[in-house]
């Protein structure tokens, strides 16, 4: 009696577990568990392990992005257009401002190259190497970002001229 109920007991924890499953057979990239018919070909059983398929999803690049005004099918009048043109060129010349500035903080800190050594540089001449490659870098990255506040500024002036 007591083989039978470990054996009922050990038959109920392994068809628990998922070791009674049935057989999964990958036609393509299709899965199923149906023995698939003599017509299909390209089928085959896969043996052991877990089958998870999860199905794809449209990446939200794909969808074109509406503002709340535009998806309503309201109009924004000029003048409120014009003083949002004009915000947006505001917080463009302070952001470029501000990009300028910090470029003179880095040419100042790089010294055409050769900026002072820190205390734990005077010995490790890697980290100074290192953070003179860090300062030429950043004044390089700093660069780009005016000439993209740059762009942005034409492209919201030459809006503004046509309007």
């Amino acid at each position: 009696m007591k083989h039978v109920l470990i054996a009922a007991l050990l038959a109920a924890v392994l068809a628990s577990n998922g070791y009674c499953e049935d057989r999964i057979y990958r036609c393509g990239n299709e899965y199923t568990n149906t023995v698939p018919s003599p017509q299909t070909k390209g089928c085959k059983l896969l043996e052991g392990g877990n089958v998870t398929v999860v199905q794809g999803t449209r990446t939200a690049a794909l969808a074109p992005v509406r503002s709340p005004a535009a998806s309503a099918g309201q109009r924004v009048d000029a003048a409120e257009q014009k003083a949002r043109d004009a915000d947006a060129v505001q917080i463009l010349e302070s952001e470029l401002k501000k990009a300028q500035e910090r470029q003179l903080e880095l040419q100042k800190e790089y010294n055409n190259g050769e900026p002072e050594k820190r205390a734990d540089e005077l010995r490790s001449t890697q980290k100074y190497l290192d953070r003179v490659a860090a300062l030429k870098a950043s004044l390089a990255r700093n660069e780009a970002d005016m000439a993209g506040i740059r762009r942005e500024l034409g492209r919201a002036s030459s809006v503004s001229a046509t309007k």
